[in-house]
């Protein structure tokens, strides 16, 4: 299969693996088998671009051309193959999880929770190999409404007000702002390709510069810098696969990937660093990132100071890309796998401590560690590789993000990263000390050995073993990402 070819099979895939779904509605062993046949399927795909990428190829394939010079298209370069691999991955890993926990908890309407995450899927293979932004906004847009049946799975008020607030604040932000973005960019250069360097170089003075880009972010909802971050704790009223697809595989991935696909491919991070267009971004993340860590430290509810760690770790990546160094770029995109895998861990062992122990606030979990200590160790982990601590994966991306912040001569930054660390420990270690140091209490107390169903318990475990084997093999993700810096030779 040549690299064209499977460009197009990669984001038909999960689109092909409705169908099976559906006839086997009624067979929930076959259905849950063609998901997880389609997931592996799509990853050996996705898998097999990797060696053309690393020697330096860009495979392309075009769609359909609507005006001259503007085409459904895609093209396959590192940063949109990285997102590809993260999302192809944690599909599997995540379909798996969800059949322990739906089965355990006896959710309703299966099947079309299996039909709109491979929806979904299809929908970020489009956003991750999009070869300009009219391709992107379009799956971009597929990806909102194929996620809010997901978020409004439980048809409760509280699910449909959750659900009202999410498809509000994407659509609105992606029609009003980032669809502005992209046709102000149109008019400006006379494209909307993705081309390394950018494509505005020469067109926009450094005030249009910084107005485009202000559309381009806050129009990328999904990244949810503040104040357009509302959607994401309110999502969390969905089941907790749902949560792990929101934080870890698709969504907020294919929000804050966009923001970086813009500011290295359409603004470029030279033209960002003449102008110092991208200044203000930089104090906007580094708040979001400090203002969303505070509001965590005030969650007792587990999955909402989940939500809001979220928040703050996606403006990472943003500040990367503000940075416009190569060092920050670098930094920025590897922490697009190394929280994906930290903070999924996280959510699936909150899900299992829910199905298990029927826990979902911090306060009741004294106690917790005994009876669910491999739950709460993979707990443990996932929590050190979002702080940033060696031996975890975390530790690389925020190490990269630091050199950026000093080749920027950005110094404020640096400590908006240590204290932002702090400030993760705060909120993530007191779960982890009261459920191993505190006894259980007396209500309802009990010393048995008691872990969540083996398809939840395993799926936690290959996570947070993951978030080890990517502090070791960080190097191989170095490789993947270099080509974009703009600095070959470094190494």
């Amino acid at each position: 299969m040549s690299a064209e070819t499977a460009i197009l099979v990669a984001v038909a895939l999960p689109l092909a693996g409705v169908l099976p779904i559906l006839l086997f509605r009624r067979m929930p062993n076959l259905r849950e088998a063609a998901t997880l046949i389609t997931g592996l399927l799509l990853l050996l795909v996705v898998i097999s671009l990797l060696p053309v990428i690393l020697d330096g190829g860009r495979p392309e394939i075009e769609l359909l051309q609507i005006l001259p010079g503007l085409a459904l298209a895609f093209q396959v370069e590192p940063l949109g193959l990285l997102f590809a691999l993260v999302a192809s991955s944690l599909w599997i890993v995540t379909s798996l999880y969800s059949i322990g926990y739906m089965r355990a908890h006896a959710e309703k309407d299966q099947t079309r929770f299996y039909i709109c995450f491979a929806i979904a899927i299809a929908a970020s293979i489009g956003v991750a190999f999009a070869r300009n932004l009219l391709t992107l906004f379009t799956f971009y847009e597929l990806l909102t409404l194929s996620t809010y049946p997901l978020v409004t799975h439980h048809r409760t008020p509280k699910a449909m007000k959750a659900g009202r607030v999410y498809l509000g604040i994407l659509l609105s932000t992606s029609v009003i702002f980032l669809l502005l973005a992209i046709i102000s960019t149109w008019v400006l250069t006379g494209t909307l390709e993705f081309r390394p360097g950018g494509i505005l170089d020469g067109h926009a003075s450094e005030g249009v510069l910084m107005v485009l880009l202000a559309l381009f972010v806050f129009g990328t909802g999904k990244a949810a810098v503040m104040p357009f971050h509302r959607w994401l704790p309110a999502a969390m009223v969905a089941p907790t696969p749902v949560s792990a697809l929101l934080h870890a595989v698709a969504v907020v991935k294919a929000g804050v990937f966009t923001v970086m696909k813009i500011l290295v491919y359409i603004f470029g991070i030279d033209l960002l660093t003449q102008t110092r267009a991208s200044v203000w971004l930089m104090y906007v993340a580094g708040a979001t990132v400090l203002l969303a860590s505070l509001v965590a430290l005030t969650k007792d509810n587990l999955k909402a100071r989940l939500a809001y760690s979220t928040i703050s770790q996606l403006s990472y990546i943003v500040l990367g890309a503000a940075l416009a160094t190569p060092w920050s770029v670098m930094g920025g995109s590897m922490h697009i796998a190394m929280h994906a895998f930290g903070k999924i861990t996280l959510f699936f062992c909150a899900g299992a401590i829910y199905i298990t122990a029927h826990k979902t606030e911090i306060s009741d979990m004294r106690g917790i560690g005994r009876t669910m200590p491999i739950t709460l160790f993979a707990f443990f982990i996932g929590s050190l590789s979002v702080i940033g601590l060696p031996p975890m994966g975390g530790s690389w991306s925020k190490w990269y993000l630091a050199l950026g912040a000093a080749d920027a001569q950005q110094f404020v930054f640096i400590a908006v990263l240590m204290i932002s660390s702090l400030l993760n420990v705060a909120y993530l270690m007191p779960v982890v000390a009261r459920g191993f140091f505190l006894p259980a209490d007396s209500k309802g107390a009990t010393s048995k050995f008691k872990e969540a169903p083996l398809l939840c318990l395993l799926p936690l475990c290959f996570t947070a073993a993951a978030c080890v084997a990517l502090f070791f093999f960080a190097d191989e993700l170095y490789r993947l990402i270099l080509p974009i810096t703009g600095i070959e030779g470094v190494g």
